[in-house]
């Protein structure tokens, strides 16, 4: 069963986002709000704003924003429900259960909740298993032989699997587990051919944990100490309810807070090298467990930090097949470096090697952003060979071309050229091929009829002038939505309503194009029509996070005047909300002159392809007409605004 609305309400009434921040960055006070640097991204410079009155925070760099609720769900990686009950725990609160889910809601729980219950059973029983006398003379004795400490045994949950075919099965059914959940948790199996047989997954080897985000365990990696070719080295366990081994990490719950502090995410591939690492006092490191890397695990990582370097054991074969992660951490928005092992080496022999200093200076001093890792990589290939260097600036240029922010990428481009002993220019040339062929391909996908027969510069140039007008057309919806937040209630002058009733009024005839501010607006508007002016307020408390990101985001001051310019210099500073007449009045007119613009561009498109719509002259006259009239409408509108067309 879920958290109660009860007791979610009680928690909301009692938290208070100062409190709840404050424990985990310091905040100084600053105008009205609260500042420090984001906890979420790295930063000199403060841009994390906490406003006490209003109960959100909002970072000005990243982008994260919310309640205190969402901010431990942001800081702790973890979801609403866990959240609420942190936050219950903090101001002591009981939490009380909903008894009004559906009974598959109701069933799906008690499965989720059982299947964890009977993984934190088994990592106990694992656990344990290392204190008898044959796990302390298989198991104990090998990760001593590893250098593992016992706080490190016991901060990863390691453990060990005893001999035999069902000493775990037989411990949980003791214990009340029954089969059924045993066997979705991925503990134990069925003999193929005969349901009536089962017997333990994990049998005679070490274990190690695989856990949550938030520290619960989820799953289980073993590995078999015998030199048994019938056997696999390591074995996994499957998926299952709980457990989806492309949305995790090994180690992330052990490293989110380092990776947070560091602003930077160790990248390796099994077990012992994140173990290895921490040991070595590294504990900002996860593993992808011998795995390709997903779409899930890169989003895990960046939700920690943008910056990650990958850790390769010293085999050139080996790095050129798993090259392809690079390029999914890139397009990913990472930033990515990497480190090579002296060949026969990985993380954890060298770390044992060379000892934990020695192997953090070789970390420091190795890590080489992936131009150069790439480049490195190929040199000796392409010295003599000038189709194989060819075919290498083709495989960096489709690195590049992968990174969405526009300015690293140009800075890479830059980098390449100067590595590689090209032309700057070839470089931005062919990633700028890669991205229009990208661009092409999106759109035809969006259109029914190809652009394949349209020129280049003809699609460049009405993707540029439509990507104009529809983004300053966006800018103007959101400034409507901006006043309607943040002075609503307030009223016009003398005139017998408020801001949100004229604004409403005004824009009725108006089609909102962004489907987020349309929404917002109708809400608005069907509030109105119930008699009900709603506020910022009414929409931070709603369900839709996407909604109330966007409303923290309009209603929290990006910069507040310094307190020496009105009480010590005696500067008078103006303010909008001081003449919301006019300023509601101009912000209308710049809505209505973009919707304009928008109508004569229309116009125009189509009297150009006349032709090939095979329009009649009276249409085409009717459409210049349109035009006129609209030009017409464009010049009133500029004249009341004071624009000024040279």
């Amino acid at each position: 069963m879920g958290i109660s609305k009860h007791t979610t309400d009680k928690v909301k009434e009692r938290m208070d986002i100062e409190e709840v921040i404050s424990d985990y960055v310091p905040l100084k006070k600053k105008g009205q709000n609260l500042w420090a640097c984001c906890p979420f991204h790295g930063e000199k410079t403060p841009s994390f704003s906490v406003s006490p009155a209003k109960q959100i925070y909002k970072c000005f760099g990243c982008g994260k924003a919310g309640d205190p609720i969402q901010f431990i769900m942001d800081i702790e990686g973890i979801g609403f429900q866990e959240a609420v009950r942190h936050l219950a725990g903090k101001y002591g609160i009981e939490i009380e259960e909903d008894e009004t889910q559906t009974p598959e809601q109701e069933q799906a729980q008690n499965e989720r909740e059982s299947l964890l219950i009977a993984l934190g059973f088994a990592r106990d029983f694992f656990v344990k298993n290392l204190q008898s006398e044959e796990g302390r003379a298989i198991g104990l004795s090998y990760f001593k032989e590893r250098g593992f400490s016992p706080a490190i045994i016991e901060k990863f949950d390691l453990g060990y699997a005893l001999e035999g075919w069902d000493n775990l099965l037989n411990a949980a059914k003791k214990a009340g587990f029954q089969d059924e959940i045993l066997l979705k948790a991925g503990l134990i199996l069925e003999k193929e051919g005969d349901p009536s047989r089962r017997y333990d997954r994990f049998r005679n080897r070490v274990i190690f944990t695989i856990h949550n985000i938030s520290g619960k365990p989820i799953a289980f990696g073993a590995r078999i100490l015998t030199k048994d070719k019938n056997q696999p080295k390591y074995i996994n366990s499957p998926e299952t309810p709980v457990y989806h081994k492309s949305d995790v990490l090994y180690g992330m719950f052990q490293a989110k807070k380092a990776i947070r502090d560091k602003d930077n995410c160790y990248l390796v591939e099994g077990y012992t090298d994140v173990i290895s690492m921490h040991l070595s006092g590294i504990e900002n490191v996860v593993a992808s467990s011998g795995t390709s890397l997903t779409e899930g695990q890169i989003k895990l990582i960046k939700r920690f930090t943008d910056q990650v370097t990958v850790l390769y054991d010293g085999d050139a074969a080996g790095i050129k097949a798993s090259l392809r992660g690079i390029d999914l951490l890139l397009e990913g928005g990472l930033t990515v470096k990497a480190v090579v092992f002296p060949d026969g080496e990985d993380p954890d022999s060298y770390s044992r090697k060379v000892g934990s200093e020695a192997f953090k200076s070789y970390l420091e001093e190795n890590a080489c952003d992936f131009i150069g890792f790439k480049i490195n990589l190929y040199k000796e290939e392409f010295v003599r060979d000038p189709i194989r260097k060819a075919e290498v600036i083709r495989e960096v240029v489709q690195s590049i071309a992968k990174i969405p922010d526009p300015i690293i990428r140009s800075v890479y481009a830059k980098e390449a050229s100067g590595l590689l002993d090209i032309e700057e220019g070839i470089v931005y040339a062919e990633v700028n091929k890669i991205l229009l062929k990208d661009q092409r391909e999106q759109f035809k996908k969006s259109q029914e009829q190809p652009i394949d027969a349209a020129p280049v510069e003809d699609f460049l140039s009405v993707e540029k002038q439509a990507f104009s007008i529809s983004e300053a057309l966006r800018l103007q919806e959101r400034e409507l939505i901006r006043l309607l937040l943040n002075y609503g209630l307030q009223q016009l002058g003398n005139e017998d309503m408020n801001l949100c009733q004229y604004l409403l009024a005004e824009t009725e005839e108006l089609s909102i194009e962004n489907p987020l501010y349309a929404k917002i607006l109708k809400i608005f508007r069907d509030q109105l029509n119930q008699g009900v002016i709603v506020d910022s307020d009414y929409f931070l408390g709603g369900s839709d996070r996407e909604i109330r990101d966007e409303v923290i985001d309009l209603i929290t001051p990006r910069r507040e005047a310094s307190v020496h310019w009105t009480e010590k210099f005696q500067i008078l500073i103006p303010r909008e909300e001081d003449d919301l007449s006019l300023t509601s009045y101009k912000s209308i007119l710049r809505l209505k002159r973009k919707f304009v613009r928008r109508m004569m561009e229309e116009a125009i498109q189509k009297i150009k392809n006349a032709e090939g719509e095979k329009l009649s002259e009276e249409q085409i006259l009717e459409l210049q007409e349109i035009f006129l009239g609209l030009k017409q409408v464009q010049m009133e509108i500029d004249r009341e605004l004071g624009i000024v067309i040279g």
